[in-house]
């Protein structure tokens, strides 16, 4: 007789964003421990061993209600192409709260209660207004950053090129992010709460550069650049002024030192020491060289 594969019995969890740093690896997290999960992509075409696609799009309503229909759980997170969340975020939180979701989890931003023009500070305050049950995972700056969006400058031109000055960031590995969210959905307790995310150091990006030097076995240089001298590269590469606009702000709050923030919440609920920049590095090691 052959072998049977038993039906997952885990809670049923939607997973917004599922492809991306954070929701790839939780979606692993989620399967592993028997939860019931769906992908939803616009397409709903595609998803991972032992989860389901569905067709989800936060810019078509008609989506919402039948995708979240017996859903117990989402992990939701802004698309980063959506800008007006007023019009294409609070739908589906309202959605979510129609279709008896009892616990949502949303990728937030370090430092957004201080920041509410940001648009992560206006989705909290929907999720607030439609009192779904709630957890805010508020992480610091994502390490997959510079193995995604700063890729080529540290490849190709064996620079860090940022506007940061010498004001330090308490960066996080997305994987970790992953980790936490997964026990969220999982476990009880975490309704109500907010977590502040960082890694357990907070850098310069010399030092950072310093770390790429050291495990590449090349030197990786950190100029220092302006704000000006770094929109006018990006301005090259023609990227769309709002992208560029949003970058420089954020690194602008790391030249001002805001950035640095350094929080133990990651090692208490993950039971572990964060993933390091070092860590890091070297596990990405490929994509750099």
């Amino acid at each position: 007789m052959g072998s049977t594969t038993a039906e997952p019995k885990g809670p049923r969890v939607l997973v917004t964003g599922a492809s991306g740093n954070v929701g790839a690896p939780l979606v692993e997290h989620l399967v592993a421990a028997g939860a019931r999960v769906l992908v939803a992509s616009r397409e709903g075409s595609r998803a991972p061993a032992g989860a389901k696609a569905v067709r989800f799009d936060f810019e078509d309503p008609s989506t919402h209600a039948p995708t979240l229909e017996g859903v117990e759980k989402v992990f939701l997170l802004r698309p980063p192409a959506i800008s007006d969340v007023r019009r294409h975020m609070r739908p589906v939180v309202r959605a979510a709260r129609d279709a008896g979701v009892r616990h949502v989890v949303f990728l937030s931003l370090l430092g957004v209660e201080k920041n509410t023009v940001v648009p992560h500070a206006q989705v909290e305050r929907f999720i607030l207004e439609a009192g779904v049950p709630h957890t805010f995972l508020r992480p610091s700056f994502f390490m997959q950053n510079l193995s995604t969006t700063h890729r080529d400058d540290i490849r190709e031109h064996g620079e860090l090129f940022v506007p940061a000055g010498q004001g330090r960031t308490g960066f996080i590995d997305a994987r970790d992010i992953a980790a936490v969210a997964a026990r969220t959905l999982l476990e009880d307790g975490h309704e109500g709460k907010a977590y502040e995310l960082t890694g357990s150091e907070a850098l310069t990006y010399a030092e950072v550069a310093a770390l790429f030097t050291e495990v590449l076995g090349r030197p990786i240089r950190y100029p220092e650049p302006g704000a000006l001298r770094f929109a006018a590269r990006w301005y090259q590469r023609k990227q769309p002024a709002a992208f560029i606009a949003v970058m420089t702000g954020i690194y602008t709050v790391c030249r001002l030192g805001l950035a640095g923030t350094v929080t133990p919440e990651t090692q208490t609920l993950l039971g572990r020491a964060p993933i390091s920049m070092r860590q890091f590095i070297q596990d990405h090691k490929a994509c750099w060289m």
